[in-house]
């Protein structure tokens, strides 16, 4: 499938499948934070490359497959011994319970020229994994502008200190951060979320997007605070809401090269901010409309 021309946009990290166990029966889906933003900005008509682990069995196959239709490239550094999964129970009133069965340990590798590299979630914590996606951002950095999305699962982390101390390394390094406010709650409990997005700000990154679901979203930037409220939707389900959010906000920088990027953020007024907001939302409101991770794609989506 054709997905436009120009550099790739490159996503660093987990592609998996999601198991699902019902009282009624077992469903399974591909999913994983990265490939849902790579999925979606495919869907958008941009070029993606998804940089993941996949093993040659079924559940990799069918990740690819999923990937594929959608127009998104894959590049495995290192096949693992099996594909990652995340199993979620289900009790009769809906509530889950999950458990993670992930691998992630790609071998060393120098991402290609884009404009573009974002990475986020399981990928960027954790280890062995997490340093090699590290090194490849510091490599990365002068030719290309780097978006995260830290997208904490707690059950994962067994050591929220080297967590949190990466997570600052990574923002750091960044020129686009997007957060939810969850994960602003674990990693700074407590903390005033414009506070501490002022702060981040501060460390490097120009625009530092925070997402509060039904409360909307709000972005700090040099040129000042902007906010959107979230989309009128009926909601079945969230899965997939931030990638979605996090793809718009890729697709609204997206410039043949990293110096145009740079350039596209630094340029934004507090006006054309909170419109970026809003554009995010209406992206978001789709994903959350129907089940699973399932963004839209260019033609359900308001012309510009």
């Amino acid at each position: 499938m054709h997905t436009g021309s120009g550099p790739a946009v490159v996503v660093v990290g987990e592609a998996l499948v999601d198991i699902v166990h019902t009282p009624t029966g077992t469903r399974s889906s591909p999913g994983g934070s990265p490939a849902n933003v790579a999925l979606a900005l495919a869907r958008r008509g941009l070029p993606a490359r998804l940089v993941t682990q996949l093993a040659d069995d079924e559940h990799g196959r069918a990740v690819t497959a999923w990937l594929d239709a959608s127009g998104v490239s894959v590049q495995v550094p290192g096949s693992p011994a099996r594909t990652s999964t995340a199993v979620a129970h289900l009790d009769g009133e809906g509530a889950a319970t999950y458990d993670f069965d992930i691998t992630w340990a790609p071998a060393p590798w120098h991402p290609a020229a884009s404009p573009v590299v974002h990475t986020g979630s399981i990928a960027a914590v954790l280890k062995p994994g997490a340093d090699t996606v590290e090194h490849a951002l510091r490599v990365a950095r002068p030719g290309s502008a780097i978006t995260f999305d830290p997208n904490i699962r707690p059950s994962l982390i067994t050591d929220p200190d080297d967590v949190r101390a990466r997570v600052a390394r990574l923002v750091a390094l960044s020129d686009v951060v997007k957060v939810s406010g969850e994960d602003l709650d674990w990693l700074h409990p407590g903390r005033d979320h414009r506070v501490v997005a002022g702060e981040w700000l501060g460390r490097g990154p120009s625009v530092v997007v925070v997402t509060e679901g039904a409360a909307g979203s709000f972005a700090v930037h040099a040129a000042g605070i902007a906010e959107a409220p979230a989309a009128a939707v009926d909601v079945v389900d969230t899965v997939g809401a931030g990638d979605t959010v996090m793809a718009a906000l890729i697709a609204e920088i997206h410039a043949p090269t990293a110096e145009a990027v740079r350039a596209r953020i630094a340029g934004w007024d507090a006006t054309e901010l909170a419109a970026v907001l809003r554009r995010g939302a209406e992206a978001a409101a789709v994903t959350v409309s129907r089940p699973g991770a399932d963004p839209p794609w260019q033609h359900e989506l308001p012309a510009r």
